[in-house]
């Protein structure tokens, strides 16, 4: 039986074999990338957050909060309180447990120099009680090396089963487009170049390189991934997309008291098999799953899936903008920006935000106020053109979908479109 203690040497020894092996990486860590990285001066942690180790970046493909820790954004330990660290980590969690959420850990550019201590890895554990851990629906592990199966076996006695199965080890980063939205996660390049080496050293070897096919065009009957225009096209010129309106009808109905509505995820085949079903043209049916949170994730997967967000990439910046703009004037301000988009995403975002208004209306039980469905929607609403939403960005999208949540009739109430449809 090998100690605890031999683990931790062995692991020490896997982790400086490591560092040989990728050519002994520079002291200073890998810069995040700055179209997405821009921390504000004034944040409580902006000694930690200014290194980007941690992102939070929208949902991954089934609704859930994606948060992203990077290895090589670790700078030296003697330049980093490493309890600060920790409470950094709580700190932005406290913000998403309540909800379920996903973690991908970037284990390329962790060494000697910057990685904290095994007991710092024991306390963060325990410190993370239960409603930290029950939420967390998968944790990503990408590149694992030899060093993290050991930690992993050390850590193993103090770790559940249930959650143990949580993990999953990604060797290479194409594998993480079957569970999240690969292009928007932000990725430091170092990681990259990394994914890039593995993946010409695994061409040279045995294993014969599989050709991607051509894209295929979309069905005629398909509902994800498409553009409003071209649903609409396809569906009699409606102007609100049958996803869109058949979620919402469903949980007008039989969601607006349930308690954390948008909060939860729900089986993951599940989401798959109502997809399939809309493209294919079928009808589909809530009421035969007998779970809200199915067609409440069904509307965040579909808004997520439009190759252009809802509030279009030109108003991005204005978004972002609005924390610079004195807290009386904000909502004449966002009402400018909503009234500045193509008529037909002002129709959809109408109804999609009047019903969303309904929601925060029974926030005294289903516990959803502007604030908290504004924390969940944003992200489904707006993101940059290239990239992926930065930790920076979320405070003024949260605060910009807040106002229209709140504000709705002030918002919205001047621009009446002729093809105006309301839930």
């Amino acid at each position: 039986m090998i100690s605890t203690t031999d683990l931790e040497q062995l692991a020490e020894i896997e982790l400086q074999k490591e560092e040989e092996e990728q050519g002994c990486l520079a002291d200073h860590p890998s810069t995040p990338p700055t179209s997405s990285f821009n921390p504000d001066t004034s944040h409580p942690y902006y000694d930690v957050a200014r290194h980007g180790i941690l992102q939070v970046t929208g949902d991954d493909n089934y609704g859930r909060k994606l948060i992203i820790f990077s290895s090589c954004c670790l700078p030296p330990s003697h330049q980093l309180n490493h309890r600060r660290l920790l409470e950094y980590l709580k700190y932005t969690l406290d913000q998403y447990v309540e909800m379920d959420y996903t973690v991908v850990y970037f284990h390329y550019g962790l060494r000697s120099s910057n990685k904290p201590s095994l007991r710092w890895l024991r306390e963060a554990y325990n410190e993370f009680d239960r409603k930290y851990k029950k939420n967390l629906k998968a944790l990503y592990v990408v590149h694992p090396t030899n060093f993290i199966r050991i930690v992993w076996n050390i850590f193993k006695p103090l770790i559940s089963h249930k959650f143990g199965k949580k993990l999953t080890y990604v060797n290479y980063l194409a594998e993480l487009r079957d569970h999240l939205n690969y292009d928007q996660l932000i990725i430091p390049p170092d990681v990259l170049r990394h994914d890039e080496r593995l993946r010409a050293a695994q061409k040279h070897g045995s294993s014969p390189s599989v050709k991607t096919p051509p894209p295929r065009p979309p069905l005629p009957t398909q509902q994800f991934g498409v553009s409003l225009q071209y649903i609409r096209e396809k569906n009699k010129e409606a102007m609100i997309p049958p996803v869109i309106s058949q979620t919402v009808m469903y949980l007008k109905e039989k969601g607006l008291k349930t308690e954390g509505i948008f909060r939860r995820s729900a089986r993951v085949q599940l989401i798959k098999d109502v997809q399939k079903l809309y493209n294919l043209g079928k009808p589909v049916s809530f009421e035969q799953y007998g779970d809200v949170h199915v067609p409440a994730v069904i509307l965040k997967t579909f808004l997520r899936e439009l190759p252009e967000p809802l509030l279009t990439y030109p108003v991005y910046d204005q978004v972002l903008d609005i924390v610079r703009v004195e807290s009386s004037l904000r909502v004449t301000r966002c009402k400018e920006i909503v009234e500045s988009l193509p008529e037909h995403h002002f129709i959809v975002l109408k109804y999609l935000l009047s019903f969303l208004h309904m929601v925060s209306l029974e926030s005294i039980i289903n516990k959803m106020s502007p604030s908290n469905l504004a924390c969940v929607f944003g992200v489904n609403l707006v993101w940059p053109p290239q990239g992926s939403v930065s930790l920076s960005a979320l405070t003024p999208i949260n605060i910009f979908t807040e106002i229209l949540i709140e504000h709705h009739d002030t918002v919205f109430g001047s621009r009446r479109p002729a093809g105006q449809v309301l839930p």
